[in-house]
Parts: structure tokens; sequence; C-alpha cells
């Protein structure tokens, strides 16, 4: 029973309310309540503390944390091991324009070859898909960013994917074999939402170099972002996986944009104690294909 009462706390400490815990959790208030006062009386120690309307967790809360997080984690191992079975959900984080432009063919193979398992996908920035692998909270994170190196983390590196600045097909730049940040002096941009790893890239070497640009609109769907670029309102960065279809219909113009830094990269990412069936290694094999592991 004290594993219900960890995941509570868990949810309480990641939410940082009682009252949101249990709307993820899907109990009423005072269950929530009622569980961490069996679960402090148990440990002998107060876990969280309130500060005017802000919750946080105390010194005792704070050791036990780690603690809590590696519990559920070993008991979904645990679980996944002693059952052996091809059934149940697998949880993959992604960001918005993998789901849509590489996942998809690579999803419905693993229904049909697994279609007792349940596929749940979440999208959110790198950043986050990364930590919520070291929670246990997904399964398999896809991050389109450079090179992921982290000791707790397997990655494997799928593809290079070059970026792109797209345009319409009448746009002064866009008869150019290849930009740089320094032919973007005082374009408007159309970029992504923040938090997005090579909008963050631009904007820093916008700035490096002192470039002035105007963000004329930001959008967390790729889709929108090109139907702006199309109607004129300003030139976007994004990978090239994601313009094929309007590159091949002569909507944009895609040139390649050179940054000199690190090229991004399609990783599949996973933590290094996570438990894999053999059916999910070989569909992490054949996405990865001639990728290799590099952590």
């Amino acid at each position: 029973m004290e594993l219900v009462y960890l995941h509570t706390f868990r949810e309480i400490a990641r939410w940082g309310s009682f009252t949101r815990a249990a709307e993820e959790l899907g109990y009423a208030q005072p269950t929530v309540t009622a569980q961490m006062q069996k679960l402090e009386h148990s440990y002998g120690a107060p876990l969280f503390e309130r500060f005017g309307r802000k919750l946080r967790l105390t010194q005792a809360g704070e050791v036990l944390l780690p603690y809590a997080q590696e519990l559920i984690r070993l008991y979904g191992e645990s679980k996944e091991v002693v059952s052996r079975q091809l059934s149940g959900p697998v949880r993959i984080g992604t960001i918005d324009t993998l789901a849509a432009f590489f996942l998809p063919p690579h999803l419905q193979r693993f229904r049909q070859a697994i279609p007792a398992v349940d596929l749940v996908l979440q999208t959110g920035s790198e950043a986050a898909i990364l930590q919520q692998i070291k929670e246990g909270l997904v399964d398999i994170g896809f991050i389109y960013d450079r090179l992921c190196s982290d000791d707790e983390l397997v990655v494997k590196v799928i593809r290079q994917e070059e970026l792109v600045m797209i345009m319409p097909p009448d746009h002064l730049l866009a008869t150019r074999s290849a930009l740089t940040v320094q032919d973007l002096q005082d374009m408007s941009l159309i970029v992504t939402e923040e938090g997005c790893t090579y909008r963050g890239m631009l904007l820093s070497l916008l700035q490096d170099v002192g470039v002035s640009y105007r963000i004329a609109c930001q959008f967390s769907n790729p889709e929108a972002i090109k139907q702006c670029v199309q109607c004129g309102l300003g030139v976007a960065l994004l990978p090239r996986m994601a313009v094929e279809k309007e590159i091949r219909e002569g909507g944009v113009v895609a040139v390649p944009f050179q940054t000199g830094r690190q090229p991004f990269f399609i990783q599949l990412v996973y933590h290094k104690r996570k438990w894999l069936s053999q059916a999910m290694e070989q569909w992490i094999n054949s996405i990865a294909g001639e990728g290799g592991e590099i952590r």
C-alpha cells in the first residue's frame, strides 16, 4: 500500500499541489491528504511545507523523492519482467515535428507486429522528454537535437537531419544555394515554440552575431508555420523532413542553413535500467538501422 502513497507523493512533488496531483491521479483531494498523512506518519517526518500559497518539499521530502522514484520504477520493471507479456501500454515521448513527419510509419509497423500493445504518444520539449524518461513517466523518447550525452541514458542515433530555411518561391533569398545567419538581417521570422532546440540555436546565433530580426509569429505546430510562410509572413527554420511535401509541390523553397555548429540528429533514447522485451528491442533496432549506441 505504501507504494501507492509514494506514487501520490511523487505526483504532489511534481506538480507542487495536492489539488493538481488529485486531478492527475483521479482521486478526491481528501484521499490524497489522507495518504500523505499516513506516509508522513510511517516516516516520522513532515514531507511538505507551505510558504504562503506555495507548497514545497521539506528536507525529509527532498531525501525521500529519489527513493520514491526508484521504487516506482523498479516496481514497473518487476511487473514487466514477471509477466513477459506483449501487452499493455508503451509510453513514447517526442516532439511535434517527429510525431507528425517521422514516427507514424514506425508506429504502424509496431502495431502490426504487436497488436496487443497500446501506444501512448505524448509530445513536449526535448528537455522535458529526457526528464520524463529519467522519472519513468515515459518508456522511450525520440528527440531532434545535437548529440545527447547523459550517463543515465541509452542513446541511439537514427540519422542526421538537415535544417533548412523555408520561404515563398519569390522571396529574395530563394535563389541562394545556402544561407548563414548574416543573411537573415532584418528578416521577419516565424519560429517554433520556446523550448524547441533548433529555435534556441537560431536565436542564439542571431544574438551572438548581432543580427537584427523580428519574430512575426510563433507556433508549436509545424503545419501552421508552413502555412504562414506560404502566405508571405516570413521565413522559418525547420527540419527538411517537415517540408518535403511542400518542396515537391512548389509551395516553398528550402535553402540549407549553415550554422557552423554541431548538426542535429534524430535520436532514440531510453533509460539504461529500462527493461525491454525482445519485441521492443527488435523494434528499436529496426528504427535505429545503421545508427549506433553512443552511451
